[in-house]
């Protein structure tokens, strides 16, 4: 038997892009000033996810303006977030990103994930019409 909370929670959530740490991704956010309503979009790595699946699910998105370190956390299933890209998956090993935050230069830098598309280039490369000799054509 479900409760009217859990009945509340399944219908605010959204579907989204399989979102990590390391990824980096586009928030778009709904911003109102005034009578006017438009859409910033915040770009930057994913640094932290928290809270599960779940209704109150935060991502913590991080990203260098001028030198400077800007960091904001998003509620993923917010109204005000009208859609989360996925730029680039990153490749790293711990699930807090919070290193990122004293580092600078070539250290701060994630690297690119992309095993699954190297397997597929590499299947492609193979040439398809190679022709074998046997000892039997040589003679």
């Amino acid at each position: 038997m479900t409760t009217l909370t859990e009945i509340f929670d399944k219908s605010q959530i959204k579907k989204l892009p399989d979102i990590r740490p390391g990824d980096t991704i586009l928030v778009h956010q709904k911003i109102k000033e005034g009578n006017k309503e438009r859409i910033q979009i915040f770009e930057g790595i994913v640094i932290a996810k928290k809270h599960g699946k779940g209704p109150s699910s935060t991502i913590t998105v991080r990203k260098v303006v001028d030198g400077i370190g800007v960091e904001r956390i998003f509620p993923i299933h917010s109204p005000v977030i009208s859609k989360i890209e996925v730029v680039k998956h990153g490749k790293v090993k711990k699930a807090k990103l919070y290193y990122l935050r004293t580092t600078k230069g070539k250290k701060a830098k994630i690297k690119k994930k992309e095993f699954a598309a190297a397997i597929a280039e590499d299947a492609t490369m193979m040439p398809e019409n190679t022709q074998t000799t046997t000892e039997e054509e040589i003679t």
